[in-house]
């Protein structure tokens, strides 16, 4: 099986089929479009937790059981990328890679079991990446924005500066690059996953909770400093990507199944927001289990992400939360448009 898809060869503007894969701590996620007038065209779209990440903590290692577990799910991508007869794709793997002392071998492992070349990425890029798919829900009238991703292993936190008007429609602005706007950037060797396992996710008290949220808030301080200085005005806010944000507005939205349509882009205040992480934390596990918004494969992460969610909010307190149902996949998809040039040109 030939382990590189071709490169798009500038083959007609609009008819390149495009494929972004982020390999996470938790998730494998998948997103194919091709452009459009509208910006991204979603094709196709697969994402299942894995859990590569499992115990990398204790371990440093990335055990077989997760191994084949996320050697299935990439199966299942490099199936749909061959169908779907991608002609552009960039190949991701974040923090579980980057920490495990067997992360190259694993993704020597994946070239040979799937076809599938996967690159491990930096934090900075992967920062960078998060705040491109992201960007275009930023507040245009905002001086700054707090972009933050809590991924599985690490989390990513940019500050963002007020830039040149997105295009709303399309998610994103083509011809800008948001690393002019980027003027301080993080990534904290934590996330859902890693929390979890020092602190627990089944039974999670106050006492526990609020342990969580400390260590993470002591975790922030240096950026925190950094930051100190940065203009803030009255329209400042966050900016949230992640499953822990996109579940906090799904219980906020009384959701018995989860919708897209009514998250991504949703505003949020504080007074909701804490209202939300209270309803999460009353709730037993098996609640969690059966609610329509966690599931059972997230159940037992969803509270130490609300852990780093609260710790943002003590660190930059704002009025308003943004849910971004979007993130490190469409940043890919929209590097890779830019840099081939690929959105049609309106009619004239």
């Amino acid at each position: 099986m030939n382990p590189d898809f071709p490169a798009l060869l500038n083959e007609g503007q609009g008819r390149g089929i495009y494929a972004a894969l982020d390999l996470g701590t938790n998730n494998c996620r998948l997103l194919i479009a091709r452009p459009s007038q509208e910006g991204l065209r979603v094709v196709d779209a697969f994402s299942r937790i894995v859990r590569l990440g499992e115990n990398l903590s204790a371990t440093g290692r990335l055990s077989d059981a997760a191994t084949e577990r996320t050697l299935a799910a990439l199966s299942v991508c490099r199936e749909k990328m061959a169908a779907r007869k991608v002609t552009r794709s960039r190949l991701i793997a974040t923090e579980a890679c980057r920490a495990a002392e067997n992360g190259a071998s694993f993704l020597e492992q994946v070239r040979r079991r799937t076809g599938l070349s996967l690159e491990i990425v930096d934090r900075e890029t992967e920062a960078v990446l998060a705040a491109e798919g992201c960007v275009a829900l930023a507040d245009e009238q905002a001086e700054s924005v707090i972009l933050f991703d809590i991924g599985g292993g690490s989390s990513e936190i940019v500050w963002l500066g007020r830039g040149a008007k997105c295009d709303k429609a399309a998610g994103a602005a083509p011809g800008a690059d948001v690393r002019e706007r980027i003027r301080a950037w993080t990534s904290l060797p934590l996330g859902v996953v890693s929390l979890s396992d020092r602190f627990g996710g089944k039974v999670v008290s106050a006492e526990t909770f609020a342990a969580m949220t400390d260590y993470v808030v002591q975790e922030l301080a240096s950026f925190a400093e950094r930051a100190r200085d940065e203009r803030r005005c009255g329209r400042f806010h966050l900016l949230g990507t992640s499953g822990t944000v996109t579940t906090v507005a799904g219980v906020h939205l009384g959701l018995h199944r989860y919708d897209r349509r009514r998250v991504d882009g949703l505003w949020m205040s504080d007074e909701d927001v804490t209202e939300a992480i209270g309803r999460l934390l009353d709730m037993p596990f098996h609640e969690r289990v059966a609610h329509g918004c966690i599931g059972p494969d997230r159940a037992d992460l969803v509270l130490a992400g609300c852990a780093v969610l609260e710790a943002l909010r003590r660190v930059f307190p704002s009025r308003r939360l943004r849910i971004a149902d979007r993130g490190l996949r469409e940043g890919i998809l929209i590097q890779m448009m830019k840099h081939d040039r690929a959105w049609p040109q309106p009619a004239r």
